[in-house]
């Protein structure tokens, strides 16, 4: 499928940062579009990744850093509105001056019934940004399951609603043979259990028998993403352990980036262009660089250890920390994008 060239990311993915005020109705406004995905990390305090999705509905929340099934309690976010989304008083996304990160991705609603794989699904799918929203029942037996984005998925993360199961990703840089837990610090493990070995296909995506992913009887949820031109990208590097760090090249201007070591063990490493601030380098100044983990609910750490570039065609590594630029470490990403740097709007680098 032929993406349409977007000029304006922020329409479909943007970085929200906010201070709570521990009450209901609290609206986070200036997002730029209505998300139908919320990811919300606290930065001053130690609390859980909230994530909700418009598919799953609101009060429905489950937590990246932990492998506890999606629970209900409507003081998270309580509503998707057109410019951002409201919530409740709860301390994981509204503590009394409280600051937050929100990530936001805008999908297509509350989606709709989708009978491309061996599992009929529900899909809400935005064929622009290469994302879509995934919910099906498990079968316990091998399958496919529709994503309706009309191009190959790239990157997908996967989650039992119903269990204390892992959550599992795919990433086509080092194939579908592979997985990697989005909740644990360990490096990449092989297994049909998964991805039953298979590449996903323009419709569909492969799943194996493990729990994680296909527990008989059980509501799963997914996110799938593909690769957009000037939007978002998802690749991979190799480390060389200093502070002149690897190149990678995305064709944009980086919004938000997420690392994760494959076959070395680290957190997942998330980084955006809204909390970083100043210029590059950006390892240069510890004030300058933010790290929150997917998989953990510490709070944000600005160390130039984590340090990383944002240029106006991708990113470099400028710290030497494991995570990030292990010398010969094999380390995933996905991007998306502040500006692109194709059609008719040039992106700039700091």
């Amino acid at each position: 499928m032929a993406y349409t060239t977007i000029k304006k990311p922020s329409d479909y993915f943007n970085t929200k940062l906010y201070t709570g005020n521990d009450s209901n109705s609290h609206a986070i406004t200036g997002v730029g579009h209505q998300p139908d995905l919320i990811w919300i990390k606290s930065r001053s305090n130690a609390t859980s990744h909230s994530l909700t999705d418009a598919v799953r509905g609101v009060g429905k929340n489950l937590k990246s850093d932990t492998t506890g099934a999606e629970f209900t309690n409507t003081n998270y976010v309580a509503s998707f509105d057109s410019d951002g989304f409201t919530i409740n008083n709860d301390g994981d996304i509204n503590g009394n001056n409280r600051t937050y990160a929100s990530w936001n991705w805008k999908a297509n609603g509350a989606g709709s019934s989708n009978t491309d794989g061996s599992i009929t699904s529900t899909v809400s799918a935005n064929t622009t940004s290469g994302f879509s929203i995934v919910s099906y029942t498990g079968s316990g037996a091998n399958a496919t399951v529709g994503h309706g984005l009309g191009s190959e998925v790239k990157f997908i993360i996967i989650k039992n609603r119903d269990a204390g199961d892992s959550w599992i990703t795919g990433h086509s840089a080092i194939g579908f043979t592979k997985f990697t837990k989005l909740d644990e610090n360990g490096a990449s493990g092989t297994s049909s259990g998964f991805f039953n070995n298979t590449t996903p296909t323009s419709s569909v995506f492969s799943i194996g028998n493990q729990n994680d992913v296909n527990a008989s009887g059980q509501n799963i949820i997914a996110y799938c993403f593909a690769d957009v031109k000037g939007f978002s990208k998802f690749g991979s590097y190799t480390g060389n352990g200093s502070t002149d760090g690897t190149f990678c090249f995305t064709g944009f201007k980086p919004a938000f980036v997420i690392v994760k070591g494959s076959n070395v063990s680290g957190g997942w490493w998330i980084k955006d262009s809204i909390r970083s601030g100043g210029t590059n380098p950006n390892g240069s100044n510890p004030n300058e660089t933010q790290y929150p983990a997917a998989n953990e609910n510490t709070v944000e750490n600005k160390a130039s250890a984590f340090g990383m570039d944002i240029l106006s065609n991708g990113f470099k590594l400028r710290a030497t920390d494991g995570f990030i630029n292990f010398q010969g470490g094999e380390y995933i990403y996905m991007a998306f994008a502040e500006e692109p740097l194709v059609g008719d709007n040039p992106a700039t680098a700091r």
